[in-house]
Formats: C-alpha cells, structure tokens, sequence
C-alpha cells in the first residue's frame, strides 16, 4: 500500500501557532508558550478556521493510485500546491506498480483478469515505444491504477475539510485509506498535532451530528429524524 512521509518543514507546533497568532489579534500576550498552546485549543474547539489556515503541512505521498491522487487534487483550498512524478520516467521494461482493490485481489479469477491487463498494458507501451512514439504520448495508455509519487503542501483548514468528506463510509475505500494514513502520520510527526487530529478530523456526519447523505451508511440519523 502507499506511505505518507510529514517532511520537516510541516509546523511541528500547530496548536502554538495558531495560538500566537490569534494572541496578537486580541493583544495578547504570545510570549508565553502555554498560555498560546491554550489559546490554541480554545480557537480549535470554537471552530474559528481562519486561524487553521496557518500550520503547514508539507507531506509526500507514495504508492496510491493516479485515480486516487486526481481525487486529493480536488482539495485545493488554502492555495495548496503539489508536485507528481512524471510519466516520462517509467521504465516501460520492468513495467509499473499498481493498486489492486481488495474485491479484486481476494478473488483469484478476478485477480487473474486484472494483473492480465497490466501485462498487456506494459507489452503496448513497450511497442509504442520500440515504434519511436514520444514518451509524454506512449503515457495516454496508463492506468488509473498505475502507482504514483506526489509532493504537496496544505493547511490545517483544509485537511480537516478533506477529512470531513473522505473519511465518510461512502467515499472512495482507497481515499479513507489515505486520510487515515495521512492523520497517522501527523500524529507520530509531533505531541501537539496527535492532540489535534482527533479534533478536527472526522466524518462530517460526526461534525453535524446527523448524516447528509442522500444513500446513508447508518451510522447517524438522517437530518430530517
């Protein structure tokens, strides 16, 4: 499976951060570092967002799908910014890594059908190639299972607003996947941001108390019970 990797230059104190920088709005004092830790969680639990916008988190994301990584890329708020690897680069001889599904992966038949048409997929990119069609077009045949590498850089504000919509049974199970692994290692990143990610990453039904989907899960009453 794919690995979230926190690069160094993420806030490695979120809660103080936010903390400091609301103290200087209200003239307060942000020279003491628990009085900012408190002021921070104060700002987290009243759910004032703005002042989530100031942690920074810069991550890499390794090994989930291209249909997967086109999906996070939907999560642009707070100008968040991100670099992928490119499709130039593939050695079409080994062929490319790619997610398998558990549906498919625990059903052999299934399993055969699927691995058969990544070997076919790596022989044409192979004759395409041998053909002397550029790289950048030879790409068109890719999958959307093919692997790949992102870098990327978002804020508080809009990680937890990913969560609230990824991590709801009914999205993508790939997806709730990557958000778990991305909290996970947030969490072993630093104290303060495992006191943080319980707070403001969850389902939205967990968020609202009730559930706004068309097709619910179960989990919360519909909003009109």
């Amino acid at each position: 499976m794919g690995q979230v990797i926190i690069q160094e230059d993420t806030t490695k104190y979120p809660l103080q951060l936010v903390g400091k920088e609301a103290g200087i709005c209200w003239n307060s004092d942000t020279s003491d570092i628990e009085k900012n830790m408190r002021r921070g969680l104060d700002c987290i639990e009243s759910n004032h967002g703005r002042t989530w916008e100031f942690p920074q988190i810069y991550m890499e994301l390794d090994g989930y799908s291209a249909r997967v990584i086109r999906e996070f890329y939907t999560h642009i708020g707070g100008a968040s910014s991100r670099l992928q690897s490119s499709t130039r680069y593939i050695d079409y001889e080994s062929g490319f890594d790619y997610v398998t599904p558990p549906t498919i992966a625990h059903n052999p038949e299934s399993k055969q059908v699927y691995d058969q048409a990544m070997k076919d997929i790596t022989r044409a990119l192979q004759t395409l190639e041998a053909l002397k069609v550029p790289r950048e077009d030879c790409a068109m045949v890719l999958p959307l299972g093919m692997t790949t590498k992102v870098v990327c850089r978002m804020n508080l504000r809009t990680l937890a607003d990913m969560s609230h919509q990824r991590l709801c049974s009914r999205a993508y199970w790939e997806f709730r996947s990557l958000m778990k692994d991305i909290m996970n290692a947030l969490c072993e990143y630093s104290n303060e941001w495992k006191v943080l990610i319980p707070k403001v990453c969850m389902p939205k039904c967990e968020v609202y108390g009730f559930c706004t989907e068309k097709k619910s899960c179960g989990r919360k009453p519909k909003k009109e019970n």
